[in-house]
């Protein structure tokens, strides 16, 4: 079971303002879910998840527009938030007094309503981003670094497109072409989709 949610409000860094959508993703059963990020207004994801226990509000990367709700929503479902170490630094801009409850690693498998989902570390849209896997239903939550038509923004700090290409060619592309790519924005898309488009990517640079 995934519910949507989305939410808009600005993405901040470098010094620039950018009004973005967010998805949201309500991963689970009828009993207890995943958060996949937690973006600006905290309510409309209590909304969704509904009173179910939610095992954890996991950041798929420390940005602020995916981040930003994450207290209030930790707050509002008793819930941990989860993010990869590599991303404290930005953490600590949106939230530089609190810590996050719990640490993602490469590898690390979260349980939920029979659901298993696998943590993919893939930076290079963020130092810690990671995406969420889950294999049995060819479901991949991708956060920003992967949407339909190419690699998350590497342009701004603590970004790298070499190393966001090594991320998609070497832990998304190798994924069976039909597994869903639910992204951080806009619609979502399929590996099969995208894997032929990767050496346009590499040329054009973004």
């Amino acid at each position: 079971m995934i519910d949507h949610v989305v939410t808009s409000g600005t993405f901040s860094l470098d010094g620039q303002d950018f009004a973005v959508d967010n998805n949201i993703w309500v991963v689970g059963d009828s009993h207890e879910v995943v958060v996949v990020d937690a973006a600006h207004d905290h309510r409309p994801i209590v909304d969704a998840v509904g009173g179910r226990r939610t095992v954890a509000i996991v950041a798929s990367h420390g940005h602020n527009d995916h981040i930003n709700a994450a207290a209030a929503l930790a707050e509002a479902l008793a819930a941990p938030v989860w993010l990869h170490p590599d991303d404290l630094e930005l953490w600590h801009q949106v939230y530089p007094d609190r810590e996050p409850d719990a640490l993602l690693w490469d590898g690390q498998h979260i349980d939920v309503g029979g659901l298993s989902l696998r943590v993919l570390h893939t930076p290079g849209h963020s130092p810690g981003g990671c995406c969420l896997l889950d294999q049995e239903h060819l479901v991949l939550f991708s956060g920003d670094t992967l949407f339909r038509g190419g690699p998350g923004a590497t342009g701004r700090s603590f970004s790298d497109f070499p190393t966001i290409i090594r991320s998609i060619r070497d832990r998304l592309l190798t994924l069976p072409a039909e597994t869903r790519v639910l992204t951080g924005h806009g619609d979502e898309t399929t590996i099969g989709d995208e894997a032929p488009h990767l050496e346009e990517w590499i040329e054009r640079g973004h």
